[in-house]
């Protein structure tokens, strides 16, 4: 059963919406194919909770104005750059029967054996951009980077487990992690400046000057 969020219609649009905001609501907009976009508005905590656990790429339903339901995926979250409270959100309702295609985030888990063994680890993908069935969508990729110990090995999308009916929009031999060796430094050969004191003129020269 996807997660429910509580959202009420909103005609206060524009700079009125800090109104909103003020009273613990954050601004929401709907939009989708075959469905009327909607100014909603939705309670900042209760977004919160449901954000840290659903994300963007899986579906919630949306229940407006306690009458009408709507599957929804979270498109879009903006936040104030200094307190990083919740300012506006973006919902995209989504049809059970429509295949839709969504960015799913990589996590990687697992030992750094590559890093105790003297080498570095670049994580090159944080997401993959899928098409499946809504209900169909990965909530994350998980990557086990534990048996990368040297370099030159590495973990492509072939590599990892892709649940039934999620179709990759990737190529498969597209490379997500791999271990590389240290840079050397490079030597640097210092050679003495000519001071002040260095001679310029030759001893019988000196001798000839003090005469």
């Amino acid at each position: 059963m996807a997660m429910e969020l509580h959202a009420h219609t909103r005609t206060a649009l524009g700079k009125k919406a800090e109104g909103i905001r003020a009273q613990g609501l954050v601004p929401a907009e709907l939009f989708g194919r075959g469905v009327e976009n909607k100014h909603l508005s939705v309670p900042a905590k209760e977004f919160q909770k449901l954000y840290a656990a659903a994300g963007e790429n899986t579906i919630i339903t949306l229940v407006i104005d306690e009458k009408e339901k709507i599957a929804a995926l979270i498109s879009e979250v903006q936040r104030h750059r200094l307190s990083q409270n919740f300012i506006a959100i973006d919902f995209r309702a989504v049809r059970k029967d429509e295949k839709i295609q969504v960015a799913i985030p990589v996590t990687y888990t697992g030992t750094d054996m590559a890093i105790k063994n003297g080498f570095i680890i670049v994580k090159i993908l944080d997401e993959i951009e899928i098409e499946a069935f809504p209900e169909d969508i990965p909530h994350e990729f998980v990557v086990d980077i534990t048996p990368l110990e040297n370099s030159g090995q590495s973990i492509e999308v072939k590599d990892i487990v892709i649940p039934k009916g999620v179709k990759i929009k990737i190529p498969e031999d597209t490379v997500l992690v791999t271990v590389t060796e240290k840079e050397k430094e490079e030597e640097v050969v210092v050679t003495p400046a000519e001071t002040e004191e260095t001679p310029t003129t030759t001893p019988a020269e000196k001798e000839k000057e003090e005469k």
